[in-house]
């Protein structure tokens, strides 16, 4: 069976969010390093828990957790890109979870759209 593409880019991004963990961690920074690897982990595993989703209403709430997660993980970043405190580029992170948010959401609309 062929993976979405949600499934892989949600994958790939975690991954992503870990090596920025592992960064964060170098650099002393353990409080915002945390919260994005929760977050930004957890992006993927509730689409994959959706994948399983016993009814159209759970698969809606797992993937409305996702995007939740994602825009958590959006906020995390932007702060760490604003506030300078850890200097480096975080327009790519920025790009990715940007580009699932708006995936996210028009999953979830269409799913609604179809109850």
């Amino acid at each position: 069976m062929k993976e979405s593409v949600i499934v892989g880019k949600s994958f790939d991004f975690a991954l992503t969010i870990i090596d920025l963990y592992r960064e964060l961690v170098d650099k002393h920074e353990y409080v915002i390093s945390k919260q994005i690897l929760r977050s930004g982990t957890s992006i993927g595993a509730n689409v994959e828990e959706s994948q399983a989703g016993i009814s159209k209403k759970d698969f809606i709430s797992k993937l409305s957790i996702a995007s939740k997660e994602a825009r958590e993980t959006r906020y995390w970043l932007r702060l760490l890109d604003k506030s300078q405190y850890i200097k480096r580029d975080y327009t790519k992170y920025l790009e990715d979870v940007t580009e699932l948010i708006k995936m996210l959401t028009a999953i979830v609309k269409t799913a609604q759209k179809n109850i």
